[in-house]
């Protein structure tokens, strides 16, 4: 089992900067791709990131240039930069584990952009 565990969420104006974290603990010695999904309100679950164990990334085309995904082992960063109302969401961690392919979530972290 893994468990992860979102931070750095909050109230931010449009033009500023967020940086999340997720901390992955548990049995991570099988995590592959760790990412950042998002889901707004009446919306369905989208990728926003995705960094894999080499460090292969993979970006949603509505936040290239503005975010960037970074990791540190079991740990996953977002560095959202020039922040938009439309980012707003639950932005929920993932895991993948490598040998099952069985997928780990985050409780999920409120992002509010202000216009």
């Amino acid at each position: 089992q893994v468990q992860l565990v979102e931070s750095g969420g909050g109230l931010v104006q449009a033009g500023g900067s967020l940086r999340l974290s997720c901390a992955a603990s548990g049995t991570t010695f099988g995590i592959g791709a760790m990412g950042w999904y998002r889901q707004a309100l009446g919306k369905q679950r989208e990728l926003v990131a995705q960094i894999t164990s080499g460090g292969s990334t993979n970006y949603a085309d509505s936040v290239k240039g503005r975010f960037t995904i970074s990791r540190d082992k079991n740990t996953v960063y977002l560095q959202m930069n020039s922040l938009k109302p439309e980012d707003t969401a639950v932005y929920y961690c993932n895991a993948v584990e490598i040998r099952t392919m069985i997928h780990y979530w985050g409780k999920g972290i409120l992002v509010t952009v202000s216009s």
